[in-house]
């Protein structure tokens, strides 16, 4: 590794300690140097985005299923955005192949250049002429996806539950959405979007539907087109068809699954979607999407839920028939703003999208359900974050809410800490300010970065310049160690909760200490889903496991061994492994045979190896084409190798 002179470091007034107070002013200074030496501020894409940035897409795909790829192209309107003349676009892909490449109507010349790690193998296309500031480009890529696609998900109809067609979804988010089609596949870029979509099967897309009746084409497959007039980055671009049937669950939105799932899943979410639009719309602005609508995809979908704008994507497993899961549609819901109008510039300023959306995720509920549950589900969180930063190491990079990630997978970085430490550092904030004049901040923030990209930097120069006039705030916010914050590993200090909620749950959790406890199911009366989740992610905690005995007790006593909340299952299931009741390896497997979200999939195959290795790579084996690509790599990393969280 070269060393820099200590001459560089002075010219931007850097020190050597602390470190992480250098590390701060050096990337502060990082989006100046990269204006003068041209480069972006984003380490985690190959595109020359600071010399071309893309305005409007056009995606025209037609959906092959037997052949489990799109086939199609992308036009992509570029807009000169440098006084230097530009000679020559660079685009990401990964595992695409391309057919041709016309600039203006032209055919190019065009290459991929060597692969480049996780980040994919750019495309490269000459210009015959260069462009100048402000000019615009269109480019068009003839393109299809090959079988290393990690974006797409393709099911057989036995993977889905109405067993009569096959299915197709997308999930972009970080970097796949290059695996695609080639783009500039940053969260530093947002363009508007057309999708020109032919299929088969019904389709849904990250935009809204155009109202017009689907014309079929000779093959039978029909015509289906959205348009997403907000400006997005490329990791929101998103699509998904199969046996889709849509019902109201509210004025504005509607939920969209498999004719089979669609009545249980509209019962679900109609109580309280409204309700949760309403509520955040008071504490930033009016809802700028047009429609929230939700789709509940097939149960391999790897994540609670994906912030697609117009559908957001979720899981099965929210459809507990209790609504006791439904809190995943309010942070998928808060995304609207935090993520998708306001977005990080970059994977390493993650915390800006997920930290701020389980803020407000967490303010929604408290106006719904009092302060309290705030606090609770705060409580929740905070368990989360510490797990994360316990499985990579207080010392570890992937612990800061600013991470390091050039020459990284932002994947492998993907664990709860942006969300918990960066909720807990905006907390801290609001405490520190009081409440009042922090949701007053909340809307200017908003506001200011509406439709555009920022990163960490940014918002500390936003909040200490709105409370500039407020001496008492403003000295309370220009004392605070944000090098601290922004870049020192580990937990951030721990805030004061409200524990009322969880008292009670924590006193439950003592007594099954003794081995003597004998259990009723009045124990639980009252007790809400998230309640029962911390009693058991206390039970979790003992130093001294339960015995078998007391495992099988609870489970039958309690009712957790038939529970059809997947929250509450899968940690009754780590209980039983924990105390080494072979009795739950069986229904582990069938778990893990039947629901591909990885906040439940990669915990318990953590667990079961620790009790049954064996169990754990047979199960793996037998399900690995169930699970989504990103779900599959991270599971291989825990059971066969790499450092992951």
């Amino acid at each position: 590794m070269f060393r820099l002179p200590l001459s560089f470091f002075r010219q931007f007034g850097l020190t050597w300690m602390p470190i992480y107070s250098t590390l701060n002013k050096a990337q502060s200074c990082r989006r100046s140097m990269a204006t003068l030496i041209n480069t972006p501020r984003d380490p985690n894409t190959l595109s020359n985005y600071n010399n071309f940035r893309c305005t409007h897409t056009e995606a025209n795909f037609e959906i092959l299923f037997e052949q489990k790829r799109l086939v199609g192209n992308v036009v992509h309107k570029l807009k000169s955005t440098t006084n230097a003349e530009s000679k020559e676009i660079i685009l990401d892909s990964s595992h695409v192949s391309i057919d041709e490449v016309q600039v203006n109507g032209n055919p190019a010349e065009w290459e991929l250049l060597p692969p480049f790690g996780p980040l994919g193998t750019a495309l490269k296309i000459k210009l015959d002429q260069p462009v100048r500031l402000d000019e615009l480009v269109d480019v068009k890529i003839s393109v299809q996806t090959t079988e290393k696609c990690t974006a797409l998900q393709w099911l057989t109809k036995a993977q889905t539950s109405t067993k009569k067609h096959p299915y197709m979804f997308s999930q972009c988010q970080a970097i796949h959405a290059r695996s695609i089609f080639p783009c500039q596949d940053t969260p530093d870029v947002k363009a508007t979007f057309d999708f020109n979509i032919t299929s088969p099967l019904p389709v849904i897309a990250s935009g809204l539907p155009v109202r017009t009746s689907p014309s079929a084409t000779q093959t039978g497959a029909k015509l289906y087109q959205f348009q997403q007039k907000v400006p997005i980055p490329s990791y929101l671009f998103a699509l998904a068809s199969g046996d889709i049937d849509e019902a109201p669950i509210g004025p504005r939105s509607r939920v969209a699954t498999s004719p089979d799932k669609l009545r249980e899943c509209q019962w679900e979410l109609e109580a309280d979607t409204e309700r949760f639009i309403e509520t955040i719309e008071k504490i930033i602005y009016d809802y700028a999407w047009g429609e929230y609508n939700v789709l509940v995809l097939p149960p391999s979908f790897p994540y609670g839920g994906m912030e697609n704008p117009t559908y957001t994507y979720c899981t099965p497993s929210i459809i507990s028939k209790d609504r006791q899961n439904v809190d995943v549609i309010a942070h998928e819901l808060a995304h609207s703003w935090s993520g998708n109008l306001v977005t990080s510039a970059s994977w390493e300023h993650f915390w800006l999208n997920e930290g701020w959306t389980v803020y407000l995720e967490r303010r929604i509920l408290a106006a719904i359900h009092g302060e309290k549950y705030r606090h609770f589900s705060a409580i929740i969180g905070w368990k989360a974050l510490r797990d994360s930063v316990e499985r990579y190491g207080e010392d570890h990079e992937f612990t800061r809410l600013v991470p390091t990630l050039k020459g990284q997978d932002p994947d492998d970085a993907f664990s709860s800490i942006p969300y918990e430490k960066g909720f807990t550092f905006l907390f801290f904030l609001e405490k520190l300010v009081g409440k009042e004049k922090f949701d007053q901040f909340i809307p200017h923030y908003f506001t200011k970065f509406k439709g555009k990209s920022l990163d960490s930097y940014e918002f500390k120069s936003t909040i200490l310049e709105f409370f500039s006039s407020d001496a008492e705030a403003s000295k309370l916010l220009q004392d605070l160690d944000w090098d601290g914050w922004f870049y020192r590993p580990g937990l951030p200090p721990k805030p004061e909760f409200d524990t009322s909620l969880a008292d009670i749950v924590y006193e439950l959790a003592h007594k099954w200490k003794s081995q003597s406890f004998q259990p009723h199911l009045d124990d639980i009366k009252g007790l809400t889903a998230n309640q029962i989740v911390v009693f058991l992610e206390q039970v979790l905690l003992f130093e001294q496991p339960l015995t078998a005995d007391q495992s099988k007790l609870m489970g039958e006593v309690y009712g957790f061994a038939k529970s059809e909340n997947i929250e509450v299952a899968n940690l009754y299931l780590q209980v039983g492994l924990k105390a080494g009741d072979k009795s739950v390896i069986e229904p582990t497997t069938e778990l893990l045979g039947r629901i591909g979200r990885m906040k439940f999939v990669r915990p318990l195959f953590r667990t079961l190896q620790k009790v049954d290795r064996q169990a754990a790579v047979e199960t793996f084996e037998r399900n690995k084409d169930f699970y989504h690509p990103i779900c599959r790599a991270m599971v291989e990393k825990d059971l066969f190798g790499s450092k992951s969280a």
